[in-house]
């Protein structure tokens, strides 16, 4: 088999255009009739939400169909927007557990690591050969709850590596979504536990490089993400200095530009700001909290990290399946940078599937302007 027909036998995918009517039903057609573990959707706010879950029992039965809205998708294609992408687990290859966490105000931590556990013991009962496991978590990229949650699920995990990304809304940060058993729900999250034959390898990756230009915040209101103050100045103001530009030239397009990073465990992770308010705070996309040093960082062409990353993913054998979980402020780099064509090249090439976020999740942590995901390998020939 050639790599393309090899991948999309491991997990297949399709496209609709979101404002199509019976969206449902084209994709159950598209995608093929399986049978399918579970079924997955990354879906545009431009479509119907309601149609598309009313039409979601005729078209898949009894397959368990979870999914998410959009900040922009990742198609056969490369980037793409106004889709809705489907992706099946075939059951031949896949065992899939999905749950879901309906109050991310109220997340009971023991009860939540309780059900992992216990998911994750039946799953290796019902089958023992298959080796391959990770966690998969969609949740809702406005609810400003990432942080707790990734942390509170790894607890339940153990050794099963997560990757995840938060519900988006395009660039209008207006209503995300997650969908379960046909409803689209705010202010929660889907957790889903999958078994496989297959190799797998969760990943991050980012092309971003520190430099020694450092500020500290020195006054926010965690529970907003905001920073109100750096350096003991007002932080949209001092940020702008340090970038040598007008606190009016600030936009999303610079703060994709000028990402600031933290230094955790030895690694930097970023922390990316999503916007300035009219009171001249910063808004940031994740956890942030007075006495954060927060360090300026400079991309890398990202085209080419990205090709040079997923290649090494692939190493010496056959490539993998990609499905990911992309950042926004990556699209909006990449659109600033008139490079959009040639990472969507890139994305066509390795076969990533996959949508554009509002955060990204892997393991225990709540992350930023990074691509994080799962590497499915095909199995060994004769197995």
């Amino acid at each position: 088999m050639q790599d393309e027909a090899r991948i999309t036998a491991i997990l297949p995918r399709a496209s609709v255009p979101a404002r199509g009517a019976g969206s449902a039903q084209a994709l159950a057609r598209a995608l093929g009739r399986g049978p399918f573990a579970a079924v997955v959707l990354f879906v545009s706010p431009e479509a119907d939400l309601a149609d598309l879950a009313a039409g979601l029992p005729g078209a898949f039965g009894a397959v368990p169909v979870v999914g998410c809205t959009t900040a922009g998708e990742i198609t056969a294609t490369g980037y793409a927007e106004g889709e809705i992408v489907a992706v099946g687990l075939p059951k031949d290859m896949f065992m899939a557990s999905s749950f879901l966490v309906p109050d991310l105000g109220r997340i009971d931590a023991q009860a939540l690591i309780g059900h992992l556990i216990r998911d994750r013991q039946a799953m290796a009962r019902a089958r023992p050969a298959w080796e391959g496991e990770f966690a998969f978590l969609m949740v809702d990229g406005l609810s400003v709850r990432e942080d707790e949650l990734a942390s509170t699920l790894a607890r339940g995990l153990g050794p099963v590596p997560l990757f995840g990304g938060s519900a988006g809304d395009g660039t209008r940060f207006g209503a995300t979504f997650v969908l379960h058993e046909g409803q689209f729900l705010q202010n929660a999250a889907v957790v889903t536990l999958v078994r496989t034959a297959a190799r797998v390898k969760v990943f991050s990756l980012d092309h971003l490089r520190p430099t020694t230009a450092r500020m500290v915040v020195t006054e926010a209101n965690p529970a907003e993400r905001r920073v109100r103050g750096i350096n003991a100045e007002p932080a949209a103001r001092e940020y702008a200095r340090i970038l040598g530009k007008d606190p009016a030239q600030l936009t999303t397009f610079t703060f994709a530009a000028h990402p600031v990073v933290v230094r955790i465990g030895g690694t930097h992770h970023v922390r990316a700001i999503q916007q300035v308010d009219g009171n001249g705070d910063l808004i940031f996309f994740s956890a942030i909290d007075e006495g954060v040093v927060l360090t300026l960082a400079e991309p890398q062409d990202m085209a080419t990290h990205l090709s040079r990353a997923l290649a090494d993913l692939r190493g010496q054998g056959p490539a993998p399946a990609i499905l990911a979980c992309d950042c926004i402020l990556r699209r909006m780099e990449a659109m600033e940078k008139q490079m959009t064509g040639e990472i969507s090249s890139v994305l066509r090439a390795h076969e990533v599937v996959g949508f554009s976020t509002y955060g990204e999740q892997v393991n225990s942590m709540h992350v930023n302007q990074t691509m994080t995901g799962v590497a499915i390998y095909p199995p060994e020939e004769g197995m």
